[in-house]
């Protein structure tokens, strides 16, 4: 399983961003600088992450670092894979 391949999937899917998820990179900024991912969008992803790779996520460890870039959340997604 490639993390950040399937991260960008459900990026692209549940905030329709489309080709901009594939050109994502680490340093890519996601709240503040993504429209699409407002609090509605941090929720609805979320909870498309917890399905797509089996874990859930805890109110506590949702937190603006977490989702500040794409590399962050990548990061954050790969720990509670491990």
């Amino acid at each position: 399983m490639n993390v950040a391949d399937d991260l960008k999937l459900l990026l692209a899917d549940n905030l329709q961003l489309g080709a901009r998820a594939q050109s994502m990179t680490r340093d890519s900024a996601l709240l503040g600088a993504l429209p699409e991912l407002d609090s509605q969008g941090v929720v609805q992803l979320i909870t498309a992450i917890e399905e797509h790779f089996g874990f859930a996520v805890a109110d506590d460890e949702v937190s603006a670092d977490t989702f500040a870039t794409f590399g962050t959340l990548a990061d954050f997604v790969a720990s509670k894979c491990a």
